[in-house]
């Protein structure tokens, strides 16, 4: 609620501003004849701007459609161009890093704290600080986000980040499965636990014959899901690659490092990983399975699913089309406990600026146009009216006639999403607002949004807990060990051979320095 009066206040005092000043008669947009715009840049040269997207790029044509009236409006306000450049997801982690690391002049680029090492690339360079930037040359978004939220878009006291602050999702991850089929399995409540779903994967393995109960692709991992279900254990912003190693305690010791590896949380897992592949729960060759498991399941040869509720808001409704009276349901991994659902961080999406930007300030316009001209928005963000989409109701619908492959249109814009000029799709199942309705009732505010691991203590340390985490965890998530408990044995033992304990101390120092500075605010 606090947060809503503040965002509420600056909207009025930013619309009181803008009211003030057409009563003064003043100011001028800048057109392709300009030389300055509102804010003073000069304008006069022709520019092209560059922004760094994740996904892999459409080949069909309406993308480049779409940029064309895009960029009709940014040479009439700027006099430029903005060109995506796409990270495809093929090893996207290693291209997107290598990319900021070359040097190469990108301006405009996709950030998230929680899963593309922003911090780790701030430490490095990689960014340009906007402190002196944003409010001359993205005025709109500069006072549309308050101080708080801009506190937590900052390295080392300098705003590094634009964050993706006035969007509603949720990302928190669990099972998706077959309601019919729960019923028939005789689960007649919402599924709650990880041994309701073994009970509802060996039903589809015993009354399925032509269904993999779980079509798992080589790329799953389901380790970070166990520790939301069974403690109460918190994430933390650090990434040790392939699997979580390292936690907080609970919302009550947020400050404090767990060892779920080193509990009995981890054996648990580990076991019951290898029961479910030894029941056949999965293929015999999942960890080279490159199949696609959403596609199996939309087409009824695989009976769960494993993601976050944004895409099961999707999902269901795909689902529904395409295996009448399947209900899709979802089971959060954070329901088990009901202790850990944490908000989504206002950074888990978010734009940067490259640090060899050659046009910031043209960059930082660009960027304010995306964020608050609503034609611009809903372009970018769903294409052409009467090509891509129509409103129907209220809602985006697909028009007559419309062809997935030569229609379809997607930008992978994930860097500034704002309700205020989101459309309801009836592509999103109508009752997601009572899953988020649920989720209300336990979330918890999300407590690392000023926390930024310095890892140059442990860089090589936290490299090897990485290799260690990708050369052995892949079989403890798939079962395929002869016996769990020596594999965890293992898994533990080379961890602490790569300096786990030393990695450990380090990270407690922080959060226990970022304790002290979190209730210094208070």
């Amino acid at each position: 609620m606090f947060r809503w009066k503040k965002k509420s206040m600056a909207l009025l005092m930013a619309t009181m501003l803008v009211v003030l000043s057409a009563c003064g008669g003043g100011g001028s947009t800048a057109s392709t004849g300009g030389t300055t715009s509102e804010g003073g840049a000069d304008t006069s040269k022709f520019v092209k701007i560059s922004y760094v997207v994740l996904g892999d790029k459409p080949q069909n044509g309406q993308f480049e459609a779409v940029m064309d009236k895009v960029n009709v409006i940014m040479k009439e306000k700027i006099n430029a161009e903005l060109e995506w450049k796409w990270v495809e997801w093929a090893d996207w982690q290693t291209k997107y890093n290598l990319l900021l690391a070359s040097g190469e002049p990108v301006d405009l680029i996709t950030i998230g704290t929680d899963w593309l090492d922003t911090w780790a690339n701030a430490q490095r360079g990689a960014f340009m600080n906007l402190d002196e930037l944003l409010p001359k040359y993205a005025p709109e978004t500069w006072k549309s986000i308050p101080e708080e939220d801009w506190n937590e878009s900052k390295y080392n006291d300098k705003i590094v980040l634009i964050p993706e602050n006035d969007y509603t999702q949720w990302v928190n991850h669990g099972f998706f499965y077959r309601g019919d089929w729960a019923k028939e399995a005789g689960i007649t409540e919402p599924i709650k636990n990880w041994e309701q779903i073994g009970d509802y994967l060996q039903y589809i393995k015993d009354n399925k014959p032509d269904v993999i109960p779980w079509d798992m692709a080589s790329g799953a991992q389901t380790w970070g899901g166990y520790v939301q279900s069974y403690t109460d254990n918190l994430e933390l912003p650090i990434s040790t690659g392939y699997m979580p190693v390292f936690t907080a305690v609970s919302n009550d010791e947020k400050y404090t490092v767990a060892e779920p590896v080193f509990s009995d949380t981890m054996v648990d897992y580990a076991t019951l990983m290898k029961s479910w592949a030894d029941k056949g729960f999965w293929r015999e060759d999942a960890l080279n399975n490159k199949n696609d498991n959403r596609v199996a399941l939309k087409a009824g040869l695989s009976g769960m699913d494993q993601h976050h509720t944004q895409t099961f808001s999707g999902l269901r409704v795909e689902m529904d089309r395409d295996q009448p009276g399947s209900e899709l349901q979802m089971f959060a991994f954070n329901t088990t406990g009901g202790k850990n659902l944490t908000e989504l961080s206002i950074t888990h999406g978010g734009t940067s600026l490259g640090a060899h930007s050659k046009n910031p300030e043209r960059a930082l316009m660009a960027y304010d146009l995306i964020r608050n001209n609503e034609e611009i928005y809903h372009l970018i963000n769903y294409g052409m009216e009467g090509v891509q989409y129509e409103l129907k109701d209220g809602k985006r619908t697909l028009p007559e006639g419309y062809d997935q492959t030569r229609d379809q249109f997607y930008s992978d814009f994930w860097g500034g999403r704002v309700d205020k000029f989101e459309i309801p799709s009836d592509t999103t199942w109508d009752k997601i607002g009572d899953v988020y309705a649920e989720y209300d009732k336990i979330k918890i505010p999300y407590p690392y949004g000023q926390f930024v691991f310095d890892k140059t203590p442990v860089e090589s340390e936290l490299t090897a807990i990485s290799q260690v985490a990708g050369e052995l965890g892949p079989a403890i998530n798939f079962g395929k060990v002869s016996d769990p408990v020596q594999a965890v044995e293992e898994f533990r033992a080379k961890l602490k051979t790569a300096g786990y304990d030393k990695v450990k101390a380090e990270l407690q120092k922080q959060l226990d320095a970022y304790k002290a500075k979190m209730e210094a605010q208070q």
